[in-house]
């Protein structure tokens, strides 16, 4: 498979289509669609998932209600199997908490004429040193 030249548009275009889905808490659930039964892992604050199931169980015991996001920036890259790396850096805000700035790094992988989430990492950007 080659370079897709449309990874920029593919990039951007996803991120929008998931923080939607994310940021809604009855909307989250339709995330499932985005990752694969067995071969999508998640790193979510250090700890590590594998399967869509354990991914939603994860996303579905989120508590927060409400999310104020800002992106600032999308930057994708072209994989050699056709897929996409997409890394978001932003600012998130849930509930009455702190605003805290984040990071978000996925790997889309082709399935026919579409994509699943392959990897997804998330860590927020807190510094505690103790």
């Amino acid at each position: 498979m080659a370079l897709n030249p449309q990874y920029d548009a593919i990039g951007k275009g996803f991120v929008q289509q998931y923080y939607t889905l994310f940021d809604d808490p009855a909307q989250r659930a339709n995330l499932a669609n985005m990752y694969n039964v067995e071969s999508s892992f998640m790193t979510f604050e250090g700890v590590q998932l594998q399967g869509a199931v354990k991914i939603m169980e994860k996303l579905n015991a989120l508590t927060f209600q409400k999310i104020g996001r800002i992106i600032t920036s999308v930057d994708s890259q072209p994989m050699f199997d056709g897929g996409v790396l997409i890394n978001v850096l932003g600012r998130l805000q849930c509930d009455d908490d702190p605003p805290h700035p984040y990071v978000q790094t996925f790997v889309l992988k082709p399935l026919g004429d579409s994509f699943f989430v392959q990897h997804d990492l998330f860590r927020l950007g807190i510094h505690d040193i103790a």
